[in-house]
């Protein structure tokens, strides 16, 4: 593999990996979703708003989820409504906008918005007018930026957007894309139902280049039915050559169960454990030698990518798009299901349509469940943090912002740690930790030996709740 820098080198340890693939949190948000309860309301969401005005507010980040998707992918566990009727977006706006304007008379306008992103879902299911609409009402109730150095992106489904269309979006100052792929092996996606044009795909990110959009994103999934190591290759060497900014390459969880369009797979199309295994250490060994940085969980970036400087400088932050820049930002979350993250809270809407526009009717904001952080849970999410973002744990940098003993208040957890050092996953040295080389496809697992919440806080501890580590 090609030699990187010691904070991000990554050794694919199969073995190893496939001693420690055992479920557990993402850690997307700590405490996770698990701890979200009814007890924390919109009247509790309302008061951390208002309350984050004081002083020296941070700006804004601004998440817009747009539910709607033409066709199921089998393989989506998205909050999603599967329809060909468009004029559901009619509906789903008009709530929408009522939401826009109850949450930005929550926020003071000197509060710039430095990140907005659209996901779904299948945001590009609303026309350009629409969506011109909805740009148009976020400018109305909160302060969006024109400069360069906005973070404005969308999510789109290459099936949906046409070279020209993408020339509409990008007038409309969305300067970042995310492209859904997965796979571009015919087999693949026709067991997945997710059946797309290679060179269409590739004349989108040609005509992003011109355009001038500053990052392109491509999604891909390893473990899918019917994939091979050779088709898999085809893929990366596919993406590869056509140098999008950031990467993200993540696992396939079969679970049926929670899952409807999963079974819609047949088991017979299903890929072993140890295959699955083996495309992800093709993955990271094939992208790592063509330059990318291995970011952590799934995620790679050109080591131009803001991803990379941000996880230099220590702005890099976890939350529900996966790793984002940017992390001094409150995060407010529009659409239904959507979470946001305001001072020491986190609020999620209404997961269905009904509900979401039943509380909307009611003349309030949808927030159905969320949780607000104590002591214990702002210092436990701070060393998850820098343990998913930095790779390294300063017991200095956590004993001055807590106010603890580092060793005395973590004894049991540094016990456990010798387990995971014992086995090359991180290395105690000094008065700090680090994720090693071997450790970082596992950095979860570390992660989760701080986690108050889960059960029982060993690296191999079966939390069915979570998707696996592989």
């Amino acid at each position: 593999m090609k030699e990187q820098p010691l904070s991000t080198a990554t050794i694919f340890d199969a073995e190893l990996v496939r001693r420690y693939d055992r479920p557990g949190p993402r850690y997307t948000s700590y405490p996770t979703a698990v701890q979200f309860h009814a007890g924390f309301g919109v009247a509790e969401y309302q008061a951390a708003a208002r309350a984050s005005n004081a002083g020296t507010p941070k700006p804004l980040s601004i998440y817009v989820h747009v539910p709607f998707c033409e066709s199921p992918c089998f393989y989506c566990g998205c909050n999603k409504v599967i329809t060909r009727d468009h004029g559901r977006a009619s509906a789903y706006l008009e709530h929408l906008f009522l939401e826009i304007e109850r949450q930005g008379a929550l926020f003071d306008r000197s509060r710039q918005v430095d990140q907005l992103h659209f996901g779904g879902g299948t945001p590009t299911f609303l026309s350009d007018a629409e969506l011109a609409a909805l740009l148009a009402k976020l400018r109305q109730h909160f302060t969006l930026r024109d400069d360069p150095d906005r973070e404005y992106s969308i999510e789109i489904d290459p099936r949906t957007v046409s070279v020209a269309r993408l020339g509409q979006l990008a007038a409309l100052g969305l300067n970042r894309i995310s492209l859904g792929v997965q796979d571009f092996d015919p087999d693949v996606q026709q067991a997945v139902n997710r059946v797309q044009s290679c060179e269409d795909t590739l004349a989108l990110i040609t005509r992003a280049r011109e355009l001038k959009i500053e990052s392109v994103s491509i999604d891909l999934i390893y473990g899918l039915p019917r994939q091979s190591r050779e088709s898999f290759a085809r893929t990366l060497a596919i993406v590869i050559a056509a140098r999008p900014d950031r990467i993200a390459a993540y696992s396939y969880a079969h679970l049926p169960h929670l899952f409807k369009p999963q079974k819609q797979i047949k088991t017979a199309d299903l890929i072993t454990p140890a295959e699955k295994l083996g495309l992800l250490g093709l993955t990271v060994e094939t992208l790592t030698q063509a330059g990318y940085v291995y970011i952590g969980m799934d995620h790679f970036a050109l080591p131009t990518d803001e991803l990379v400087r941000a996880q230099a400088n220590g702005t890099l932050q976890r939350n529900f798009q996966g790793y984002s820049t940017r992390k001094e930002c409150d995060l407010v979350a529009l659409g239904v299901s959507s979470i946001s993250k305001v001072g020491d809270t986190y609020a999620q809407n209404a997961k269905s349509l009904p509900e979401y526009y039943k509380r909307i009717n009611e003349g309030a904001l949808a927030v159905e469940r969320g949780v607000a952080l104590d002591a214990e849970d702002r210092l436990r999410r701070d060393v998850i943090q820098q343990l998913m973002c930095a790779t390294r744990l300063d017991f200095g940098t956590v004993e001055r912002r807590h106010g603890i003993r580092f060793e005395e208040h973590f004894a049991a957890e540094l016990e456990r740690i010798k387990l995971l050092a014992a086995d090359d996953l991180v290395a105690h040295e000094g008065r700090s930790l680090r994720i090693t080389a071997r450790g970082r496809l596992l950095m979860r697992n570390v992660a989760m030996v701080f986690d108050a919440h889960l059960k029982q806080a060993t690296p191999v501890a079966d939390q069915p709740r979570f998707s696996r580590a592989v």
